[in-house]
């Protein structure tokens, strides 16, 4: 006789602040952030078994989301969860879309807590139960905070000298300066180096045409979502003839689709948190392979808990399709959690035991906010 299906019996919330290593993260349009507000989430179950999730929104001016509002939101949903079958990963997404229109973000810390409870209920990491290892690690990028163009070449130089052989340079200001920024930073790169010109929707589109126009014979450049709306990107691609990446626009497989359709990007950054979790974040991964579109697997930001999120998405994504993935744990001051993967030489890999593979530092995580029983 069968076992009976687990039942989940308890969420709890943590907030956890993580200053980063570098003072400050600056970005277009003269946005920045010195310290990251994260929502930790423990799923529990009655058979002893308990999962851990991640969301940390980069700041409420990036995306429409922001840290009390996913605290708020999972103190709306959680109690329509209690009871429920934390390894029906696809029924209970079904069932949180039902009962919380919308507010993706707020559901993925949720969704990778019930992640991790099938893995060490299966033993077995979540790199397997997405597919399997793709060899013995992948690469990573590091993000340049704008700065003036020598400033972002001396930060370029920094990380070359640590292994990173991709770069996203935050531009997005002023249309000379982002010339200059870019042009000093790709002058300095090796023939296996990419530079991505990330303007974070910081042009208009003659600005973008401009910037493309003015390097596009840099042959190791990427454009990344240099305008606010999937039209606009979508008008900019079709002038530039550098490979183009779209990142906030691209926000669930609706909008994977019309740019499958309409070829309006070459390669997209699939972020976690934003499409609602690890089960969402599979079926667009397995779509952009299936019609060999490119990606970036990351999140908005996060520490420990949500950087072994990622890296578990990231391992098991075929390296052809595989453009770069990040190690947001290395950006920040505070660690979350033992057993994290670690960037070596600009590379990393996802942790080999169940689950997540990490066991979070409770003293860091401190009391929870609030528990739902």
């Amino acid at each position: 006789m069968s076992s009976p299906a687990p039942k989940i019996t308890k969420i709890a919330v943590y907030q956890v602040d993580l200053p980063l290593k570098e003072g400050s993260y600056k970005w277009s349009e003269g946005k920045s952030v010195q310290t990251f507000d994260a929502t930790i989430v423990q799923v529990s179950t009655d058979i002893g078994v308990t999962g851990y999730g991640e969301c940390c929104p980069l700041g409420p001016t990036y995306l429409p989301s922001y840290a009390e509002g996913c605290r708020v939101g999972i103190k709306t949903l959680a109690p329509s969860l209690i009871g429920k079958n934390p390894l029906e990963l696809l029924k209970l997404n079904e069932y949180m879309d039902k009962c919380l229109k919308g507010h993706p973000y707020v559901k993925s810390p949720i969704d990778v807590a019930c992640w991790d409870i099938l893995g060490k209920v299966t033993k077995q990491p979540i790199v397997t139960l997405l597919g399997g290892r793709f060899g013995e690690e992948y690469n990573l990028y590091r993000a340049i905070s704008q700065g003036t163009a020598e400033e972002m070449r001396r930060s370029v130089e920094k990380y070359q000298s640590e292994g990173y052989k991709i770069f996203q340079l935050k531009v997005g200001g002023k249309i000379d300066e982002d010339i200059s920024r870019i042009k000093a930073c790709s002058d300095i790169l090796a023939p296996e180096e990419l530079l991505i010109a990330d303007a974070n929707t910081g042009w208009l589109m003659h600005e973008a045409v401009r910037v493309c126009n003015a390097v596009r014979d840099y042959s190791n450049v990427y454009i990344e979502q240099p305008c606010a709306t999937y039209e606009e990107n979508a008008s900019v691609r079709k002038q530039c003839q550098l490979p183009m990446l779209m990142d906030e626009s691209m926000d669930d497989v609706h909008v994977l689709n019309r740019i499958i359709t309409d070829k309006s990007a070459d390669g997209i950054n699939l972020k976690i948190s934003k499409v609602g979790g690890l089960t969402k974040a599979r079926m667009i991964r397995d779509l952009c392979v299936s019609v060999g579109l490119a990606m970036n697997v990351e999140d908005t930001w996060g520490s420990d808990i949500a950087t072994a999120a990622i890296s578990h998405l990231a391992h098991s994504t075929p390296p052809r399709y595989l453009l770069m993935s990040t190690d947001f744990n290395s950006y920040v001051s505070k660690d979350t959690a033992d057993g994290a993967p670690k960037r070596e030489h600009g590379c990393m890999r996802a942790p080999e035991g169940p689950g997540l593979g990490i066991e979070p530092k409770m003293a860091v995580l401190g009391k929870p906010l609030f528990e739902i029983c």
